[in-house]
């Protein structure tokens, strides 16, 4: 599950068009309220009464698939995209509608987030998890990485993008710090196809993960997106050649 920024309460209008809506209220694998609303025509998701994420925008979501394909090597074709975080879709839906993919892999942690894509939810993306290229797998993101990459033979990905988090120094789960990591990058590396793209979501710059990737890969490049609500840009970290 991704996280964005808290921006208000869950009894706070939140800029709301029209009607707001209660659909579900559950308890989260990580022990939390997590509600999902129906605000005018848009869906949000809230922890704890924090806000999460919404299908308002997710222009950021979408640039990190957008560029990571656009960076793989030319003439790349028939790519294997994996996908930590499933979120309202909008990363699942744009390496979908890429023509350079033809398997997109997400590994989504709250069974709730990804039943509500079976309703309403399910429309802001086009209903991902029915696409017969798109497996959405129900995993804690760091176990899951743990075991796909000391198998054998793992199975290897042109485009690894990691949206789970409100980037590397805020994570949803206190766990999730593996994944920016010098261990969480080398498990990272071996699930890379050679000329692979490696991506990460952060809802801030944050110069100590920029250094890491920099000591460990030949070629980083850092993305600021500017984002409807206005305040800090988003950011989206870019690595490649694992040194």
């Amino acid at each position: 599950m991704n996280q964005r920024t808290p921006e208000a309460p869950e009894t706070d209008p939140h800029a709301i068009e029209g009607e707001t809506v209660t659909l579900a209220r559950v308890t989260g694998e990580t022990g939390g309220d997590l509600v999902l609303r129906r605000a005018g025509a848009h869906y949000e998701i809230y922890s704890n009464g924090l806000f999460l994420m919404d299908t308002r925008d997710g222009t950021s979501e979408r640039e990190m698939v957008r560029a990571s394909l656009a960076a793989l090597p030319a003439g790349r074709s028939r790519s294997r995209v994996l996908i930590g975080g499933l979120g309202v879709g909008f990363s699942a839906r744009e390496a979908l509608d890429h023509p350079k993919v033809s398997i997109v892999d997400v590994v989504e942690l709250e069974p709730q987030v990804i039943a509500w894509h079976d309703g309403e939810l399910g429309e802001a993306a086009e209903y991902v998890h029915r696409d017969p290229r798109c497996r959405v797998l129900n995993a804690d993101i760091v176990a899951w990485l743990e075991k796909a990459a000391s198998a054998d033979k793992p199975v290897r990905y042109d485009v690894i993008c990691l949206d789970t988090d409100n980037g590397p120094d805020w994570t949803v789960v206190e766990n999730n710090n593996r994944l920016y990591e010098a261990a969480g990058l080398d498990q990272l590396v071996r699930l890379l196809a050679p000329g692979g793209v490696l991506a990460f979501w952060s809802a801030n710059a944050v110069s100590t993960f920029e250094e890491l990737l920099r000591e460990r890969f030949a070629s980083v490049e850092v993305a600021e997106v500017p984002v409807a609500r206005g305040g800090v840009p988003d950011n989206v970290y870019l690595a490649r050649d694992p040194r």
